[in-house]
């Protein structure tokens, strides 16, 4: 079964410029066209678009994806080189997990410490709570906004 350009944007949730924009970057040369010069993606299409998208949403730039997919079109013999790229992205998006979860903590923090003034009138009484009396997770949050200086 064929898809339109519109279908397969749908399939996988995400806009069919993306599609059109990674067809220009030289990343599709296996979506076949019609005499219309339509796109025309097959099923076996999904998952080498599913892959391209994980790698972009992985905060990879398009060459190196491209340098990827050339790779894989070389056959076996850069297998080591291909296991490589993804063992260094991993560790990239491992990193970002890290920073993103310390930014919800902070944001975490600030929703309770918002919800406590709200409720009391006044940011006072949890500016003078000691970190004894908060719960543990927020208590390691201030601690460290203290020691930035961020309030």
């Amino acid at each position: 079964m064929l898809y339109s350009i519109g279908e397969m944007s749908k399939m996988m949730n995400i806009a069919p410029s993306t599609l059109r924009y990674y067809d220009k970057e030289g990343l599709l040369p296996f979506v076949k066209r019609s005499d219309g010069g339509i796109r025309q993606f097959g099923e076996s299409d999904f998952e080498w678009l599913s892959i391209i998208h994980c790698l972009k949403q992985a905060g990879m730039p398009i060459k190196d994806i491209k340098k990827y997919l050339d790779m894989i079109t070389e056959g076996d013999s850069n297998i080591g080189k291909r296991l490589e790229i993804f063992k260094k992205q991993r560790a990239k998006v491992e990193k970002q997990i890290e920073e993103l979860t310390q930014t919800l903590r902070v944001l975490e923090y600030k929703c309770w410490y918002y919800e406590i003034a709200k409720e009391k009138g006044s940011v006072d009484p949890v500016e003078n709570m000691n970190i004894e009396d908060m719960p543990e997770k927020y208590g390691q949050v201030k601690e460290k906004l203290n020691s930035l200086k961020l309030k």
